[in-house]
């Protein structure tokens, strides 16, 4: 029995992946192999979906740093937000919450390797969203953009995803949450991951003043992620909270994979995501962001691209219509992987499903 495909962020190829079981295709061999799909119109709204729909946050709710790295500028600004969006009234009191909301994808502009741009900014694509959360580590959201519906959730044990040109995979490495729930939407776990961050100083983003936290995965949760063609080297979050308001403003996050199959070069792609986050408002006593707007540079370079990189950008902006907390009926049921990954995951990788990852 195989390990499912790792849960990805990058583009995949429709062609191949329709018999994807039968020929083991992952979207490592698409990265080596069809890089033309990224120049390729009639994939725009799939690289959308792969990239913007559902990414993880770099590390767990809980980081494994030690409690003497901690600085009293982070606790400080951690205590500030927490203050100002009230969320501490939600720990112990609030077992679930539910969210629906908007969003609009759009390819903003290409750069191929030789320098002229490959393809002009796409036409934006619009779509829904509704989420479901339950303490602890159980998420499930529900995407649809231009009739093309993306799942993925996690059951405190392991994450997955589900495409209609891929089906179900399941993710390598440690249960992580949701990204779209950090963009100010869940403020216990915003509060909780950043609890242990390093401070970096101060900045100045989209004229407001700012603090900086930094989070890294480690060294371990980046070697869970990787296997013998594709190393996951990075990946590190940076949080802006407003100096003023103490409310989580900027998201921004960037993450490096090295890929190589033997006989090739090797090719490395870097990801740069950055979130604005606004509109908060109160909804029972605790504020939440209600909307925001993402951007994204994808960059490859390499050995196959001797003339220079090649850049993807694409964006997306979100609202949010209507949250509730302690929604009556949610159960541990709806948060059962697919059939697929409860069959397909093999019995060894349990060791990494323990509670110390979750």
């Amino acid at each position: 029995m195989t390990r499912l495909s790792p849960l990805s962020e990058e583009p995949v190829n429709e062609e191949e992946s329709t018999n994807c079981s039968k020929k083991a295709h992952t979207w490592r061999n698409w990265l080596m192999n069809h890089f033309s799909l990224l120049f390729n119109k009639k994939s725009d709204l799939k690289i959308l979906l792969s990239v913007l729909g559902c990414p993880l946050f770099p590390v767990s709710v809980h980081p494994k740093q030690p409690i003497n790295e901690v600085s009293s500028s982070a606790e400080y600004i951690i205590q500030h937000f927490t203050a100002a969006t009230g969320c501490r009234k939600l720990e112990g009191a609030v077992k679930n919450m539910y969210a629906t909301g908007r969003v609009t994808m759009a390819m903003t502009g290409e750069l191929g390797p030789n320098g002229p741009p490959a393809g002009a900014a796409g036409t934006p694509q619009k779509g829904c969203f509704v989420m479901w959360q339950m303490v602890p580590n159980k998420w499930l959201i529900e995407l649809v953009v231009a009739g093309q519906k993306v799942v993925a959730g996690s059951d405190g044990k392991v994450a997955w995803r589900h495409t209609p040109w891929l089906g179900a995979h399941a993710a390598k490495g440690g249960v992580r949450p949701l990204r779209r729930a950090l963009q100010g939407l869940d403020p216990v776990a915003v509060s909780a991951v950043f609890s242990l961050a390093q401070y970096m100083g101060e900045k100045r983003i989209s004229g407001v003043d700012c603090f900086v936290l930094k989070l890294s995965a480690d060294h371990g949760d980046l070697a869970d992620r990787s296997d013998n063609t594709a190393e996951m080297i990075k990946h590190v979050m940076f949080g802006y909270f407003s100096q003023r308001s103490g409310l989580l403003v900027y998201l921004e996050d960037s993450y490096l994979t090295r890929i190589q199959s033997p006989g090739t070069y090797p090719t490395y792609w870097e990801t740069t995501m950055g979130t604005k986050i606004e509109d908060y408002r109160t909804v029972e006593g605790v504020v939440i962001a209600h909307s925001g707007q993402s951007n994204v540079i994808i960059t490859r370079f390499g050995e196959n691209f001797k003339v220079g990189p090649a850049i993807t950008r694409m964006e997306e902006s979100w609202t949010i219509d209507d949250l509730a907390f302690n929604v009556p009926g949610l159960s541990m049921d709806c948060f059962i992987p697919p059939q697929e990954v409860q069959r397909d995951y093999p019995d060894e990788a349990l060791d990494w499903r323990s509670p110390l990852h979750t």
